[in-house]
């Protein structure tokens, strides 16, 4: 296996291994005594994934938090995940360790926006991804996630008509990527009631064709695997549906899907074009599997604000809780439901 990348400097520092052992242990010790579940998102450091009782996506995550039993739930991860966590669990305690970690995507949209832009396409159905506050599914039709994005769209058409205008936000490479494959580019009539919000994700509007191009070059043996869960690899789906990228070799793959895929060819060589630290839990059931990094400066500093101190503190202290108001709750609650009905 390829040595993992380091996270970039200017975030966390690097705990020594007998600080992590330490700290894991007092973690796991306060998380049973305050009956919480600690969830990891796939894009945080190894020693949180490793601590944690479950580690997935944002939205299976969220899942995991609704269906556990324990009372707390300790959310690694950003701060809209928590609040979706909150949303789907009104009656558990969501706890976030850093209130801070935020998400630049989520951050290009808000509800004030989201209603001006509204108000100038009146009857217009709403669909945003869902990496968006709370306050933006309040005022949304359906949300979706990378991999559901078109079937949403197609879904809407063909229950409120072809001709019904939808605002698609805020991932305007995720936008482009429905565009193309729902054939609006060969309809300009409807691509012209298809309207899409300028906004992107810090680390994969990093993801360049000149990276990945350059990447299958240094690794013509490699296929090239795309996550479209986490959203982070829009602008790289958008690259393959376009022509910029050769789509040979290409799949597009959620997390457990990954995770199975490399598990299922554990010789292989896999280039791996989202958050690098995905490359963690791949790397754990595939030790023997060369994977690369399609951008190695791809980190989320959002996701690595969560350490083990923050994290123990949070449980020891039961603080940084994140908590959705009930009349806000319910109404962002409805499109996240249409959009898990839909698949």
């Amino acid at each position: 296996m390829k040595e993992l990348p380091v996270v970039p400097s200017g975030m966390a520092a690097q705990l020594e291994p007998v600080v992590i052992e330490e700290l894991s242990r007092e973690i796991r010790e306060l998380a049973k005594a305050r009956d919480a579940v600690i969830l990891a998102h796939n894009y945080e450091v190894p020693e949180i994934q490793d601590v944690a009782d479950f580690t997935g996506d944002s939205l299976g995550l969220s899942r995991q938090a609704a269906a556990t039993e324990a009372s707390v739930v300790a959310f690694c991860g950003v701060h809209f995940m928590a609040e979706t966590a909150s949303i789907l669990s009104p009656e558990k305690k969501i706890l976030i360790p850093d209130l801070d970690a935020g998400c630049s995507l989520a951050d290009s949209i808000n509800a004030d926006q989201l209603r001006d832009w509204k108000a100038k396409y009146p009857g217009a159905m709403v669909v945003m991804y869902v990496n968006t506050s709370a306050e933006v599914k309040a005022e949304t039709d359906y949300c979706c996630t990378s991999s559901n994005a078109v079937k949403v769209v197609e879904h809407i058409w063909a229950e409120h008509g072809e001709d019904t205008e939808i605002l698609f936000g805020p991932d305007m490479w995720l936008g482009q990527f429905v565009a193309r494959e729902t054939g609006l580019s060969e309809a300009p009539e409807r691509s012209a009631r298809f309207h899409v919000w300028d906004g992107e994700c810090h680390v994969h509007a990093g993801i360049r064709p000149e990276d990945i191009r350059r990447t299958r070059e240094e690794n013509p043996g490699a296929e090239f695997l795309i996550h479209p869960e986490c959203g982070c690899a829009t602008q790289a789906m958008e690259y393959v549906a376009s022509g910029e990228i050769d789509p040979e070799g290409v799949h597009m793959l959620s997390t457990s899907q990954m995770i199975d895929y490399v598990k299922e060819r554990p010789q292989g060589s896999f280039v791996i074009a989202t958050e690098n630290s995905m490359l963690y839990p791949i790397s754990k059931v595939a030790p023997e599997a060369d994977l690369i990094e399609a951008n190695r400066m791809a980190f989320c500093k959002y996701m690595k604000m969560i350490t083990l101190p923050k994290l123990r503190d949070s449980l020891r202290d039961l603080k940084f809780e994140v908590k959705v108001e009930d009349d806000l709750a319910e109404r962002a609650l409805l499109p996240i439901e249409r959009m898990v009905s839909i698949g």
